[in-house]
């Protein structure tokens, strides 16, 4: 924002401005900067600028041949640069400005280039709190259609114009004149259009008082034989117009009741009669002007359609009560029998503090509002002021999103066939509506489940004593799931939250960048194992991000890592475990007799497993689980180990697990051969399906999803009682994994396991969302 103070004492005088001096244009991607960077281009003079991100402004720029620097940094500016900043360029934080005071640069602001650039021009300002945008395009294409070749400069992009300016050869030129920050003072007009004026821009005019005085003061300068043209019906715009003693024309809505244009709305009438006024006023045929303003398509993101099809969206800059109200009654006169939602976003502090009930009641006029948090462009926070505070006053439903990168999502749950959904605001909610149109063109559970292509990173490796299994697993992931069509990348989470990757096989271009923004993946498959990613903290990460991902859910990862917990939760619902006893250091009391068990509680199923058949080899088994943290001891229960996956509500074949030698620890695990797996095991019909049974139970009791194993033995000494060890939430991928041979067992290939999982994923997601 700027200050008076800044503005009087900051900018040099525009008299200063010279064609003979290169241009620096600091924040240059923006609308009224970049047309500005146009129009200097246009007249051969050297004009280059930076900007705080990328986007399709800036490339357009670039490919227009004005060279733009990505980011704010200093050795920008060089010496004998005119340094000109968008008001939106805060002066003491900028390296530029910075720069440019250390060199005697000349700084001057946006709105002074923009007047000295139209200074052998006769210039019709349009300005006014609502409806600029819209008027001044209709001007520029009245007079196009009249036969003119005006200059314009729009405060958006208008398609039929080609971008934010037309450069024109006649002598008339056409501006958008905004009131904020006093920007319209550094224009000289020769014909004013007042829309309409309410109490805005707070946090530079205060108080109504001062932004009459400011308008007044602007219109005063308009010449003996120039004009004002301002809405009669609009109480603010006929206050300024008493007050000024040139000529003035005012106009209302019943002079364009009987106009037919492409905009609709009555505050679109109301525009297009102002700009006929003042195309008269220059000296043209309302007859001529007519069919152009008729015609005209509006600008970018007023009332802009953006998918039109079972569900129409449309984007709208309206960001002030009375711009909603206008903007909704247009929609309803478009759209008469359809069900109308509207996402709002806030814009500034400043402006939603004062106007919170009146906020309500334009929004109450849809049928469902989607309501996200104040956009804050410049402000700071303030005590008290939320846009909470506006859903508590909605009378019609309303869904509540604290944050905007969230209203995709909460649109997808609240939108019905035949929906017209409107993005609403002047701040980033402007990527809404093509992000939900992209959303409406994903593909349906349904299409993924006949095979269509998804974009999908398996992550893989980790910090946990597994990592090398995790690599494995993800490499077998990755070829199953490119065999099924789908693009697959690699990540490794722990490289790149370290900063570098051991080698180029664990790395991929774009890193993290993939699973955020518009372009991310569709799904996160889970290949990893252990501390940081059985326990729930990927899966947090993923949950924060709102990424689908394979596998269980936080709570119910974090739970059945921890193996004492999960026994716990385990006897509450009847299943039998082992007796066990939790110790955190190697001198507590042990009372379970050996011969016993000792592993870690919070690691995978054989990370630092002890089998211990003598007391004299306690001390080195505790010693051992300890160094991984909480140790949990356990009667060793003898008989044949079995291990059952679960698929979603699906028990597969138990597995009998037979090492070749030895008990089952580390390395009859993972080593190729070491282990005989027997499919199914070696067990009754009856017996079989009682495992079955209670793994599904298991999987239920810890609120588990997706793809898990639990570990049992079926006692020697007992008649077969079956006693449960744990649960795997992420279950190892190998080639000697239990989970896929058990499948393969049962007619489900690696590649059929894998996309099994990847629906799950996304059905799951789609219940969440």
């Amino acid at each position: 924002m700027r200050t008076p103070l800044e503005i009087e004492t900051e900018f040099n005088e525009t008299d200063l401005i010279s064609d003979s001096k290169p241009f620096f244009l600091v924040g240059i991607g923006g609308a009224g900067m970049s047309a500005i960077a146009l129009m200097l281009k246009r007249r051969g003079i050297s004009v280059r600028g930076s900007d705080s991100t990328a986007s399709d402004t800036t490339d357009s720029l670039e490919r227009a041949g004005i060279p733009v620097e990505i980011g704010h940094k200093s050795s920008r500016i060089e010496s004998g640069d005119q340094v000109i900043l968008s008001d939106a360029i805060v002066l003491e934080d900028s390296p530029e400005v910075s720069d440019a005071r250390r060199l005697s640069c000349q700084i001057f602001r946006r709105s002074q280039l923009l007047g000295w650039l139209l200074k052998d021009r006769k210039v019709i300002c349009v300005t006014g709190t609502h409806g600029k945008t819209t008027t001044t395009s209709m001007i520029g294409a009245g007079l196009r259609s009249a036969g003119a070749n005006p200059t314009i400069v729009v405060g958006a992009s208008v398609p039929e114009f080609g971008g934010p300016v037309v450069e024109g050869d006649s002598e008339w030129a056409v501006v958008e004149a905004c009131e904020a920050y006093d920007s319209f003072h550094d224009l000289a007009p020769n014909i004013v259009v007042l829309t309409n004026l309410e109490l805005d821009h707070v946090d530079f005019h205060k108080n109504w008082e001062n932004l009459k005085a400011s308008v007044s003061r602007f219109v005063a300068t308009i010449p003996a034989v120039g004009a004002l043209v301002y809405c009669s019906d609009d109480k603010g715009a006929s206050e300024i117009a008493r007050e000024f003693e040139g000529k003035k024309i005012g106009y209302s809505l019943s002079h364009g009741e009987d106009l037919e244009l492409s905009t609709p709305g009555d505050h679109n009438r109301l525009n297009a009669v102002g700009a006929l006024a003042a195309i008269e006023l220059a000296g043209y045929r309302i007859d001529d002007a007519l069919p152009g303003i008729e015609a005209f398509q509006g600008a970018e993101r007023r009332l802009q359609v953006i998918h039109d099809g079972e569900v129409t969206i449309i984007d709208d800059y309206a960001h002030h009560p009375t711009e909603i109200r206008a903007s909704i009654s247009a929609l309803r006169e478009r759209y008469p029998d359809r069900r109308l939602v509207v996402a709002f976003q806030p814009h500034l502090y400043s402006r939603t503090a004062g106007l919170i009930p009146e906020f309500a009641s334009a929004l109450d006029l849809a049928d469902v509002v989607l309501l996200t948090d104040i956009y804050p462009a410049r402000e700071a926070p303030m005590p008290g002021i939320s846009s909470y505070r506006i859903a508590e006053l909605l009378s019609e439903p309303c869904h509540y999103v604290p944050s905007r990168h969230f209203l995709v999502e909460e649109a997808l749950r609240a939108i019905e066939s035949n929906d017209v959904i409107v993005g609403m605001g002047a701040g980033n909610i402007s990527e809404f509506a093509p992000q939900l149109a992209n959303a409406l063109n994903q593909p349906t559970i349904l299409e993924i489940e006949s095979g269509a292509s998804l974009n999908i990173v398996v992550a893989y490796g980790g910090d946990s004593a597994e990592r090398e299994v995790s690599l494995c697993s993800g490499l077998a992931v990755q070829k199953a799931l490119e065999s099924k069509g789908h693009v697959v990348k690699l990540i490794d989470f722990t490289d790149l939250l370290c900063g570098k990757a051991q080698s180029s096989a664990f790395r991929f271009k774009g890193g993290f960048s993939r699973l955020f923004g518009q372009d991310r993946v569709d799904l996160v498959f889970l290949a990893v194992h252990g501390t940081n990613a059985e326990d729930g903290a990927i899966q947090g990460l993923l949950e924060l991000l709102h990424l689908p991902y394979t596998g269980s859910g936080v709570q119910a990862s974090a739970i059945a890592m921890d193996k004492s917990l999960t026994k716990a939760i385990l006897e509450r619902n009847r299943i039998r475990v082992p007796k066990g006893q939790m110790i955190r250091s190697k001198i507590e009391e042990i009372s379970i007799e050996t011969p016993l068990i000792v592993k870690p509680n919070a690691q995978g199923s054989t990370v630092g497993l002890s089998f211990v058949e003598i007391s004299d080899d306690l001390p080195k088994a505790l010693e051992r689980s300890l160094a991984y943290g909480d140790t949990l001891i356990e009667e060793w229960v003898r008989g044949m180990e079995i291990s059952v996956p679960v698929l979603g509500e699906r028990a597969l074949l138990p597995v009998e697990i037979e090492p070749v030698q030895g008990q089952y620890d580390f390395a009859n695990k993972y080593l190729p051969g070491a282990t005989k797996e027997i499919i199914p095991a070696r067990m009754t019909e009856e017996k079989l399906k009682e495992a079955q049974a209670i793994a599904l139970k298991c999987h239920k009791a810890l609120g588990c999803r997706g793809a898990t194993r639990t570990d049992m033995m079926v006692r020697e000494d007992c008649k077969g009682e079956i006693v449960v060890l744990e649960v795997n939430t992420l279950p190892g991928l190998t080639e000697t994994s239990l989970l896929p041979n058990s499948a393969n067992a049962m007619g489900i290939s690696m590649p059929e396991l894998c996309q099994w999982m990847v629906v799950d994923a996304m059905r799951c997601h789609a219940k969440k969302a």
